[in-house]
């Protein structure tokens, strides 16, 4: 690697030109911008590092990308105030300040690679001849868009328990760069990754090609976010036996090209195996998501090919241009389909219960079939149940779906009369790739009407978040998990939406000066031992101790010593030490990283969904024995 000179606007960060692989585990830091001048491999046995608010920026258009090989790791360590970004120096551009939580949106992609991840876990191809249609660990596949050759391009193997690494709060902008016809670079390409592989909170914003795709494996995905994406937003293949919740598709363009190489595909899109008798068979379940489609010229919201076994719940899907379900058959590069080689049909699929396939010859050899398809626990292999649909106009829009059994009354699905988010704007229509287009300009993609509740909810097995509604956010939470970090946030497209509101007056301290309260962050549930939620009272009196009031029966106004409580009984107590300088001036700060009261197990009222109030109160020196209160803060800790 060769640090050049800083690159203009992003903080006066050194950067840094990577120029060769990684082969000794390597730490990626926040004070460089990494710029990728080819494609740049993490070796097997090699760890890559990438700490919390690191930019990734290469040099637009040279083709700049990001593989992690079998046998190595990365670990993104993003948070939601300093989120990992990899994007081009042409997005970089248009940041304010050089801040990524800035930027203007742009009809663009392809300028740099991808991040591509390889594992070691089990998946079904049959493009190399040595490959069977047995599960062996010895069968592998060649990455798409890669050209090194196969000592690094290559994923899969026999270990459904792979862990390469951990991705959390990942933007991925205007990637995908073509390699050639047909061999493009999805967003995040993921092949053969095990169930111990970590992925939470991840964006692709205007990819030319797929927003995520997965080949095989057992990987679990939580909190993704995928926008205009040039073919389909979220593509599985070659038997992936995972689980996935809380996800929002935004369909749309990112160039003026094909469908499929510029213009939106499928939302989602299911291939069961490469040949739909091989064994393991794309087998999975899906909560949670928010899929909003292109109502004029858009695809599919599901579609299935080559055995595929997948289960939508709790889900939202409006505004699709074709079909909720798309029965497609084969993927059309000489497979088969549903029914072949004794496999069930398109129909018996959807009757068949999750534990009742059929015995193959070429079936797990080790292992049970619950070990093997552990993904799924419940219900039939293929599924929309106890989701809502709204304006799907096209004419055959629901066809399919009434065929294989969608609107049968134990599915518990709804079709709308209201909108079941609570706004979304479009632009006016545009041609791209001959499609016309009605892109999305601002979204407040929270529940709304018949998505506020669901009939039933995702079992709590460890990996799953029992979430009681439809579509990928919490009705209840003040905030979005996407707010603060994600493009979608910076281009403006889903601003800010009600987080922590303040109320209550505060008392002015014996300096004239009046407490002041500010949050960061979000309160939450998960990843709150790691994510902060601070709650800062400033303008207080020099260096001293004070306690943070809170509770959760509601506000008070009262009078208490000479001050205003603002907190209703019973008020639990916080201590914490302030700092700041001697008490002079009013230059003093008491602040408290909430969350790690949520998570600490000390007080069990503080739950998802639940309503606290809280203020801040501080010895008044030199006034012996007084004290000063700030105002207050309300706010509602989300999953």
């Amino acid at each position: 690697m060769i640090i050049g000179a800083g690159l203009t606007g992003v903080a006066s960060a050194a950067d840094v030109l990577v120029t060769s692989n990684i082969s000794t585990s390597t730490t990626w830091t926040a004070n460089n911008t990494y710029n990728l001048q080819q494609q740049i491999y993490v070796l097997p046995g090699a760890t890559l590092t990438i700490e919390a608010g690191t930019v990734v920026a290469s040099d637009t258009n040279i083709g700049g990308s990001l593989a992690v090989c079998r046998g190595a790791q990365i670990f993104v360590q993003g948070t939601s105030a300093k989120p990992v970004i990899m994007t081009s120096k042409a997005d970089v551009a248009t940041w304010v300040g050089g801040d990524p939580k800035t930027g203007t949106w742009r009809e663009a992609a392809n300028e740099w690679g991808n991040l591509t991840i390889m594992g070691d876990a089990y998946i079904s191809e049959n493009a190399i001849g040595t490959n069977t249609s047995v599960p062996n660990a010895a069968n592998v596949g060649n990455m798409e868009g890669l050209v090194a050759g196969p000592t690094t391009d290559q994923y899969g193997g026999g270990n459904d328990d792979d862990d390469s690494g951990s991705i959390s709060y990942l933007s991925l902008r205007y990637g995908g760069k073509v390699v050639g016809l047909g061999n493009e670079l999805n967003g995040l390409s993921l092949g053969g990754l095990g169930r111990a592989t970590d992925i939470n909170y991840v964006e692709i914003m205007n990819n030319v090609d797929d927003g995520i795709e997965i080949w095989g494996g057992t990987v679990n995905l939580k909190h993704f976010s995928i926008w205009n994406v040039g073919d389909d937003s979220f593509d599985v293949d070659q038997g992936w036996r995972g689980k996935a919740q809380f996800g929002l598709i935004v369909q749309g363009y990112s160039v003026n090209a094909s469908q499929g190489s510029g213009v939106g595909d499928n939302c989602f899109e299911t291939d069961g195996a490469e040949q739909s008798d091989y064994q393991p068979v794309t087998t999975a379940t899906i909560y949670n998501c928010t899929v909003i489609g292109q109502p004029i010229d858009g695809d599919q919201g599901t579609a299935w090919r080559d055995n595929a076994r997948v289960q939508y719940r709790n889900c939202t899907f409006m505004e699709l241009g074709e079909e909720l379900v798309k029965f497609d058959n084969v993927d059309g590069d000489g497979g088969n389909g549903y029914g072949f080689g004794g496999t069930l049909s398109w129909a018996n699929t959807w009757a068949t219960a999750y534990n009742a396939a059929p015995a193959l010859p070429n079936d797990f050899t080790t292992g049970t079939y619950a070990v093997n398809y552990a993904a799924q626990s419940s219900g039939n292999l293929a599924e929309i149940s106890d989701s809502v649909f709204y304006n799907n106009f096209f004419g055959n829009a629901y066809t399919q779906a009434t065929t294989v059994g969608v609107f049968a009354g134990a599915r518990n699905n709804v079709t709308a009369a209201s909108s079941p988010i609570v706004s979304l704007t479009r632009g006016a229509p545009v041609v791209k790739g001959g499609k016309t287009m009605v892109q999305v300009l601002t979204l407040d993609p929270r529940p709304a009407n018949d998505a506020v509740a669901s009939i039933a909810a995702a079992p709590n097995d460890g990996f799953f978040t029992p979430a009681s509604y439809r579509g990928a956010f919490d009705p209840a939470c003040g905030q979005t998990w996407i707010d603060g970090w994600t493009a979608s946030y910076a281009f403006g497209f889903t601003p800010t939406v009600a987080g922590p509101s303040f109320y209550c007056t505060a008392k002015v301290n014996s300096k004239g000066c009046t407490p002041a309260l500010s949050t960061t962050g979000t309160p939450q549930v998960a990843n709150c031992s790691s994510e902060a939620f601070n709650l800062t009272a400033s303008n207080l009196i020099g260096q001293k101790n004070g306690q943070w009031y809170y509770g959760t029966t509601g506000p008070l106004g009262a009078a208490f010593s000479g001050g205003h409580l603002c907190v209703k009984s019973p008020i639990k107590r916080l201590a914490v030490q302030g700092t700041g300088g001697a008490g002079s001036t009013c230059n003093g700060v008491l602040t408290t990283n909430f969350n790690a009261r949520i998570c600490g197990g000390t007080d069990p009222a503080l739950t998802a969904g639940k309503q606290v109030w809280a203020q801040a109160q501080h010895r008044d020196i030199p006034s012996p024995g007084a004290i000063s209160l700030t105002n207050g803060v309300t706010f509602v800790i989300c999953p």
